[in-house]
């Protein structure tokens, strides 16, 4: 393959029209126009996802709290290099070590990043109920893939999952507070990214959340607003790196 073959870049496709949603894939996204790589989207179904990586040889990242396996998304494979990378973190420090040319995603030590990257996941994670009101599923394949969330979470039906009215205020409530911690790490910047005017990995990992929130949850408008607008201005600045698909 020539250097010049551009990465393979697996990410889950939304119900049409077919636009990116989920936070590790915007990850991974965000990381792969930053570096300014030269990129092309493989679009998944969220019903075939595992079926991807499985025929993509990629061994899950992720596991559910009773040891099943959990096939997931992002991946890309680079046909320069002949190379599968499939974390949305490893992505960055893959994408990192080969286009040095280019602003780095890493100020600083990567285990510090993945520390951080780790938290902000159980940090966002905190309002994901809020989600599946307005999950955007594919309609031909709906019913595939909320019998797979169901089946996961113990529960029988779609609606067992969804919260509604005033059941979500309490939610909110909570992921406000969890975001209420993280917007600590930006109380020493003049913003709107974590190190002052440039932006790094640790604003991507809270830009991919800021994108699932926005894309799935409708209470986005007051959520931009949270903290004196941190979040609203974050996910603004982000917008250069986010490309075409």
């Amino acid at each position: 393959m020539s250097s010049s073959d551009p990465i393979i870049f697996y990410d889950i496709a939304s119900g049409p029209p077919v636009h990116p949603y989920a936070p590790n894939p915007w990850k991974a996204r965000y990381a792969l126009n930053f570096k300014r790589a030269s990129f092309v989207t493989k679009w998944v179904d969220l019903s075939e996802v595992t079926s991807t990586r499985k025929s993509l040889g990629l061994d899950p990242v992720r596991f559910f709290s009773n040891g099943e396996p959990f096939y997931t998304l992002p991946a890309i494979k680079d046909p320069s290099t002949n190379t599968l990378v499939g974390d949305s973190f490893d992505i960055a420090v893959y994408l990192d070590k080969k286009y040095p040319s280019s602003p780095s995603l890493f100020r600083d030590s990567v285990g510090l990043y993945a520390a951080f990257n780790a938290h902000m996941d159980t940090t966002f994670t905190t309002g994901a109920a809020l989600c599946a009101e307005a999950f955007p599923f594919n309609s031909e394949t709906a019913g595939k893939s909320k019998a797979e969330f169901c089946r996961r979470a113990g529960v029988k039906t779609w609606d067992e999952l969804v919260v509604r009215g005033e059941k979500r205020k309490p939610i909110l409530d909570t992921l406000e507070a969890a975001m209420g911690d993280a917007a600590k790490y930006f109380r020493f910047s003049d913003g709107p990214f974590i190190g002052g005017k440039e932006a790094d990995y640790g604003d991507i990992i809270i830009g991919g959340w800021l994108m699932m929130l926005s894309h799935t949850v409708p209470e986005w408008k007051e959520i931009r607003e949270w903290h004196g607008g941190l979040w609203g201005r974050l996910h603004d600045a982000l917008e250069p790196y986010r490309g075409t698909w």
